[in-house]
């Protein structure tokens, strides 16, 4: 495999990595303690939605279900993983690959908190920065946990792969 293959393989691992251990959080946390976790198939209406060219909703929940929402909603979540792992190569290079440090994929996963408040929560109806949820502040400390969960599991699969799988030159 070429490096700039690897590379870009091993970035989108990273993504993948991080929205895992997001996940394996959120099942603990909603298994455990008993604090909801996002409901993928509401996200996936979501996305199912825009295809039809609606992007703004008074409130998901309320919009016509769409056929394999909750399959939507998934794939749409590790695609945006991956993602997320891609621009972290594309801000911080290969360079954080070789040599994984905890603040970019922090700093990465707290920027991106623009995201869910202001394009993605509007859209499904939740007001900006889940303003028009029945705890506001509860919502938006959640999202900045969850996204500092994911930051976290990027580093800590970036650490990994940098132990286990060395970049070729």
């Amino acid at each position: 495999m070429s490096s700039a293959l690897q590379i870009l393989h091993k970035s989108a691992l990273v993504g993948v990595g991080g929205t895992i251990v997001l996940d394996l959080y959120a099942f603990f946390m909603a298994r455990v303690l008993g604090v909801s976790a996002t409901n993928w198939a509401m996200v996936g209406r979501w996305f199912g939605n825009m295809a039809r060219g609606r992007f703004l909703h008074k409130a998901i929940d309320k919009t016509e279900p769409i056929k394999g929402e909750l399959a939507i909603g998934w794939v749409g979540h590790y695609v945006i993983g991956l993602s997320y792992g891609l621009l972290l190569l594309a801000l911080w290079g290969k360079a954080w690959l070789e040599q994984p440090k905890l603040l970019p994929p922090l700093a990465l996963a707290w920027m991106l908190l623009a995201a869910p408040y202001f394009v993605m929560m509007p859209g499904m109806g939740l007001g900006v920065a889940g303003s028009r949820t029945p705890k506001p502040n509860l919502t938006r400390l959640k999202s900045v946990v969850s996204h500092s969960v994911f930051g976290l599991g990027m580093y800590a699969t970036g650490w990994l792969l940098a132990q286990y799988w060395p970049t070729t030159a």
